[in-house]
């Protein structure tokens, strides 16, 4: 298995591409599209995560639906998005309104790109509910953040 901070997968000739994910709390939508591009674009990307108002602990229902589709996020902790900004990124992706309303500045050039998704943490009723929408954020981060950086790949 390639060693996810390796700058290379053993299986590309190219550098692997670094991209980090923002949003709000940095325990639901960030950690699923985290998991999602290292578990499916490990070869191209090198994903990280972070928050402008990071929580306590990555939600358990986003664990919990990630592990369902054969994605570990379990040992995922909400950083500040601080910790990353002096580091290179090829690309930076808010996934959240507020993120991208509070996006701090970096200190070296890079793309930013916008792609909302409701938070699912904010999901009322019962667990079978609030699974449900975590499920269809997964599916949705799965779809249309992956696409972006294929599209970049």
């Amino acid at each position: 298995m390639a060693n996810p901070h390796s700058p290379q997968s053993p299986t590309s000739t190219a550098p692997r591409r670094r991209v980090l994910i923002l949003c709000t709390g940095n325990s639901c939508r960030s950690q699923m599209a985290e998991g999602w591009v290292n578990h499916l674009l490990g070869d191209h990307w090198e994903a990280h995560s972070a928050g402008t108002a990071p929580a306590a602990a990555v939600h358990p229902l986003a664990i919990r639906v990630m592990a369902e589709a054969g994605v570990d996020i379990s040992d995922g902790r909400p950083e500040h998005v601080s910790r990353y900004l002096d580091e290179h990124w090829d690309l930076v992706i808010t996934v959240c309104d507020s993120a991208k309303e509070t996006c701090p500045l970096f200190p070296r050039p890079v793309e930013q790109v916008h792609i909302s998704f409701p938070d699912p943490a904010a999901a009322t009723g019962t667990e079978e509910e609030r699974l449900a929408v975590f499920r269809a954020v997964r599916d949705d981060i799965r779809q249309r953040l992956v696409a972006e950086l294929l599209r970049r790949t």
